[in-house]
Parts: structure tokens; C-alpha cells; sequence
């Protein structure tokens, strides 16, 4: 797999026409379990086909029960200055409720080796599933708080069709997720995080000042971006395209210089809807004076007076901005403001 990631950086060394790359991100399935010479050898080979900044941000996903001191050290060692933990709870009976891996004290444990060996530190919680009360979702945030994590992303549980869990669910063996607390929990949060001094910069990320995630940001700000490995998405700015989710079909492609993807070029009605649906995720809002939104101001009026009418939303200094209440209704609201 390595071997093939490595061929596929080097067939793909103009994607980006020389735009320097500031983020570096090993996501999306378990990058934890990477050697140190894994991770030094495709950092490397980052740098050797791509204009990367000196000060890259780059992170890791890891899993707490695969985080050990000699881990840690290695991965800093190779280059990545940035971690991601899927931490999900702290409590016992959540984290067997959702089927993880990990355990509570290897959760804990595993959080408070890493703020040894990184600054630069964000971690998963979940909420919103039926066993967990407000008292423990308190609990999970304060234990977060108190340890001094810069960058939190806070997920609802949410139920894919023709998983285990949907399955147990539909034959009653647990219970379903309830739509009021899930609303409920994601008010206290973004309250118990603002009185912390955490910024509520994207739906479901919240960081300290200085502390944003700089690689997911460029998602948000539609910037452009190259996916290596199955299932690896990357944009343009004119097209998506996206690898074969087939790990063997994919290293047997790259084997004979091939890669093997598919490929969608966008419209201009597509781009602006995904504009719409990103930026109002974000702090900053949907700009309206955009080239793509200034043509089209009578119909963004139009469209968002019934939720700036009903507290959803505000204008302000020339952007559509969701406010807390809105926020609930992030995706419903994007989507009635689509063309």
C-alpha cells in the first residue's frame, strides 16, 4: 500500500500546478498504524513532488489504543506536528454502546501522552446517542476543557442505513437516537465551549483562538486539493474526481502506473451550491458579494428572509450568517437557498 501511495504522488505531481500545499493530512481509516518510516517516507515524498510550505500543517488521525510514548515520539520525529484523536466518549458504557475499539482509560490515557509530544491537538466526541445523559456529555466536554485541547469536533450520532447498529436498532435490541436531545446536547456544547474561550468556527468545530484546523478550512474556503489512496476525493476547482475504494484493485493499478479513478466536471450551478453549503457552515457566512452571489442578490434575499425572519439567520456587513437557533437547521436551510 505504502508503495503504491508513494507511485500515485509521483504520477500526480501536477495536479496542483505548483500551488504551494500548506496542509499535509493522513485521514480516512487508520494512518495510526503507519510505521514511522511510512509516514517519514511519504512526508518526503510530499515535499519532493510539491511546493510545501516550510510551516505545512500536518496531522494525523489515530486511534486511542494504537497511541503509545514511542509512537508519539516517532511521528513527531517524521514531520507530523498535528494529531488527530478519535477519542468519541470518556465513559466506558459509550464507547461499548458504539462498538469502538478503545476503552475509557486507554481514551484518557492516550490524550494525556499526546499533550506531551503535540501542541497542536484536536480530538472526536460524539453526541446525542441514547445513553449518554447531559450530566455525562458535560462530563466529556469539561474533561476536554480541563486538559487544555485547542481544537474539539463534536459529531451527532447518526445512524447509516445497513450498519449493525441500524440493524440492532430496527429489532429493538437498542434504542433509536432522539432527534430533541441530539438538538438539546449541540446547544449545550456550543454554550459550555464559548463560556471556555473556544471559537465556534465551522458546525462542528470549535478551537481556541489561533487553533483552526488550516487543512479543513481549505475545504470550507473552496480551495483546491489532492486525494491520494482508495477512495481518496480530490478538486480542481473545476472537477472531483475520486480513486477506487478497491484496496487491491488500486495497488495492482499503481503497480503499472495507472490510477485508477473516476471524474466529474462541475457546473456552475453545482459549484455555487456547494459554495452556499459550505460557507454557511462557516463563522464567517455566505459572502454576497461574491462574483457568483452579487448576480443573483434579489433571489438571496428572497430566499433567506423567512429564516432571518424566524431568528435562523442574520445579514450582516453584506453575509448571511446562521445564528445559534440556525444552526440546528444548517443543512435544511443550504439546501433552500440552492439553484
Amino acid at each position: 500500500m505504502v508503495a503504491a501511495l508513494l507511485k500515485e504522488i509521483e504520477l500526480r505531481r501536477d495536479y496542483l500546478q505548483d500551488i504551494r500545499v500548506d496542509t499535509i493530512y493522513f485521514g480516512g481509516g487508520t494512518p495510526s498504524i503507519l510505521e514511522k518510516d511510512d509516514c517519514r517516507l511519504l512526508i518526503d515524498k510530499c515535499k519532493s513532488e510539491f511546493n510545501v510550505a516550510d510551516d505545512a500543517e500536518i496531522t494525523l488521525e489515530s486511534n486511542p489504543d494504537d497511541i503509545t510514548e514511542e509512537k508519539l515520539a516517532r511521528w513527531k520525529e517524521a514531520g507530523v506536528n498535528r494529531l488527530s484523536i478519535g477519542i468519541q466518549s470518556f465513559f466506558e458504557e459509550d464507547l461499548e454502546w458504539m462498538n469502538r475499539a478503545h476503552n475509557a482509560e486507554q481514551a484518557i490515557n492516550s490524550l494525556q501522552s499526546a499533550i506531551k509530544h503535540f501542541n497542536n491537538i484536536t480530538i472526536d466526541l460524539i453526541y446525542g446517542h441514547p445513553i449518554l445523559t447531559d450530566e455525562k456529555w458535560k462530563q466529556n466536554v469539561d474533561t476536554v476543557i480541563q486538559l487544555g485541547v485547542p481544537h474539539i469536533s463534536c459529531y451527532a450520532l447518526t445512524v447509516e442505513p445497513k450498519t449493525p447498529l441500524d440493524k440492532l436498532i430496527r429489532q429493538h435490541k437498542k434504542e433509536d437516537v432522539d432527534p430533541e436531545k441530539q438538538a438539546r446536547q449541540f446547544l449545550l456544547l456550543m454554550d459550555w465551549l464559548s463560556d471556555a474561550g473556544y471559537e465556534h468556527y465551522e458546525i462542528s468545530n470549535f478551537a481556541k483562538p489561533g487553533m483552526r484546523s488550516r487543512h479543513n478550512s481549505s475545504y470550507w474556503a473552496g480551495k483546491k486539493y489532492l486525494g491520494i489512496g482508495p477512495s481518496a476525493h480530490s478538486y480542481s476547482g473545476d472537477s472531483r474526481q475520486w480513486n477506487i475504494a478497491n484496496n487491491k484493485i488500486y495497488i495492482d493499478s499503481l503497480t503499472g502506473s495507472t490510477i485508477p479513478f473516476e471524474k466529474e466536471t462541475l457546473t456552475d450551478t453545482q459549484k455555487l451550491n456547494e459554495y452556499i453549503m459550505t460557507s454557511l457552515r462557516t463563522i464567517e457566512g455566505l459572502d454576497l458579494n461574491k462574483p457568483e452571489t452579487a448576480c443573483k442578490t434579489d433571489e438571496f434575499t428572497k430566499r433567506s428572509r423567512p429564516f432571518i425572519d424566524t431568528d435562523k439567520m442574520i445579514e450582516e456587513n453584506g453575509f448571511l450568517k446562521l445564528t445559534k437557533e440556525g444552526k440546528l437547521f444548517a443543512d435544511g436551510i443550504a439546501a433552500s437557498l440552492f439553484f
